[in-house]
């Protein structure tokens, strides 16, 4: 009995993905892929194009249907509906469409629907909110004139207030799903808002984050899955999957790390000439 509730608690706190398919059509696009992610951590999916990175992320969130077994707070998530899942996860996708002439208040707000709040509290939530993006004061801006980035953290405002505590009192922790979150930021942006990311993870909560940058996967990501042809062809602790050989073929590219003392490694083209390093975005 107490094995039962400890298995059931430590369910409750991961994302667990059993054989899990998913197809377009007749076309298979992930392939019995298995793992298990922790909250408190931060998971980077990472993979050449077309490897099934967003598929699979679109499985876990209940985006897309899928064979196999995905469970979120011990839940299957094709079970779930829509209510329940937004109680349980917010999720970034790679692009966002707004047709309406919102303004960033209005856009950060539909974060907050279903929420009973004063019209203060909701302020404050959404400038808090902002404020944690970097767009501070930004609430009266019309979403459409902003360039690319700044909707990129508008959107991902949104979905911190729709998951705002990681780890809700007496609750399961929610998972914060984000789909290439810093492919339309400058390099400040990018480090804010994969600091953002880690502190939510820190904090009790789960982080899935989709990577091309293996540099800013190396410095914040706890585990990584490194998929290639829908399949997994690794996953583990950062520093056992980081690796040159592994990275390499995966990408089937020839890539070198270079030691710094006393600072992160780097991830750049095997041979890749002298002078500064060749950063791979």
């Amino acid at each position: 009995m107490l094995h039962q509730s400890i298995t059931a608690a430590v369910s409750a706190s991961a994302l667990m993905v059993e054989g899990a398919n998913v197809s377009a059509g007749k076309v298979p696009i992930v392939r019995d892929l298995s793992f298990r992610a922790e909250a408190g951590r931060m998971l980077a999916i990472i993979g050449p194009s077309g490897s099934g990175k967003t598929t699979l992320m679109r499985a876990m969130t209940g985006e897309a249907a899928y064979s196999g077994s995905v469970l979120l707070a011990g839940q299957e998530v094709a079970g779930l509906g829509p209510e329940a899942l937004a109680s349980l996860r917010g999720v970034l996708p790679q692009a966002s469409q707004i047709s309406f002439p919102l303004n960033v208040s209005e856009v950060v707000g539909l974060g907050l629907t279903g929420e009973r709040r004063g019209r203060r509290q909701r302020h404050q939530r959404i400038a808090e909110a902002l404020l944690r993006v970097g767009l501070a004061g930004f609430e009266s801006r019309v979403y459409q004139d902003l360039s690319g980035g700044e909707q990129q953290r508008v959107q991902l405002a949104r979905v911190l207030c729709q998951v705002w505590e990681p780890l809700p009192l007496g609750g399961s922790p929610r998972w914060l799903f984000l789909d290439e979150p810093v492919s339309s930021l400058d390099i400040r942006h990018q480090v804010q808002i994969m600091r953002l990311a880690q502190d939510y993870a820190r904090r009790g909560g789960g982080v899935v984050a989709v990577m091309h940058d293996l540099n800013l996967t190396t410095a914040f990501a706890d585990e990584v899955l490194v998929m290639r042809g829908g399949n997994r062809l690794a996953f583990g602790q950062r520093d056992a999957v980081m690796t040159a050989e592994l990275l390499s073929e995966a990408y089937d590219f020839p890539l070198e790390i270079l030691e710094r003392e006393g600072a992160r490694s780097v991830i750049v083209p095997a041979g890749g000439g002298t002078g500064t390093p060749w950063l791979l975005n």
